[in-house]
């Protein structure tokens, strides 16, 4: 189990060393890390980067995933993870904590809290997990708005730009916004909830230059991809937001 003293600290930022991952050919893999312990053990597995899911750390809290943590409850998790692994980590920021003033704080709050990367969603509050019904979306140019100050607060944190409105606004809908979350400043798109492979490819095809994330959770409007399929539609990073916290739960309930 590493311990990290000063000799073994990263001498660049978790923004950087995020951003280096993704100028390898292959995709970027990310497993739900919820404690420092899954954190070591996804650092001992082999993983590079690691992934903080909101529904993950409201779980730990036995809270539901409504978007109603706080950044800095959000803070101790990313902090307890970064320090057991010394690796960068993705967090889930929901719909930033407010409007573009409260984004602009949870991006300076993450980066000092040693995240890597951050995703924002354009669902309102009370928001949902994005695998399920009657999401209800923020108007594009609100969002964009969230983007734009994301981009403007952050050092070197990468930021992505998650849109969950293939499910109301199909996907020529969904590329739209995403269209307007990169002109906005996101280094990358997450299109939440697509539901066979011919959506991921079409998403794909129609933002060829764009980096774009893909989330393999279990249980939800996504059939099951391997990382290698994914990588072949076009993606690369791919997340497995609460695999291991739903194997420990069982574990621990049995």
């Amino acid at each position: 189990m590493p311990y990290f003293v000063a000799a073994d600290l990263p001498a660049t930022s978790a923004g950087l060393r995020f951003r280096a991952l993704l100028e390898r050919p292959e995709i970027l893999q990310m497993p739900g890390t919820h404690n420092g312990m899954a954190a070591l053990q996804a650092l001992n597995a082999g993983f590079d980067a690691l992934y903080l899911s909101g529904a993950g750390m409201s779980a730990s809290m036995g809270l539901p995933d409504l978007g109603i943590i706080t950044v800095d409850e959000v803070c101790f998790f990313v902090r307890q993870v970064a320090r057991a692994s010394g690796l960068p980590v993705l967090v889930d920021g929901d719909t930033g904590y407010g409007e573009a003033l409260n984004v602009m704080h949870m991006v300076r709050a993450f980066e000092e809290a040693s995240a890597g990367a951050v995703h924002i969603e354009d669902q309102i509050l009370p928001k949902k997990c994005g695998h399920l019904n009657n999401k209800k979306l923020a108007d594009p140019n609100d969002m964009a708005a969230k983007v734009h100050a994301a981009a403007r607060a952050r050092r070197d944190l990468f930021i992505i730009a998650r849109t969950d409105a293939a499910a109301t606004e199909g996907i020529d809908g969904a590329v739209a916004r995403a269209r307007k979350y990169v002109e906005a400043g996101a280094d990358a798109i997450f299109p939440e909830a697509l539901n066979n492979a011919e959506m991921f490819r079409a998403f794909a095809k129609a933002m060829p230059d764009v980096k774009l994330l893909a989330n393999m959770t279990e249980f939800g409007r996504t059939p099951f991809f391997t990382a290698s399929e994914f990588e072949a539609m076009g993606y690369r990073m791919m997340i497995w937001p609460v695999s291991a916290l739903r194997v420990a739960n069982k574990a621990q309930e049995r």
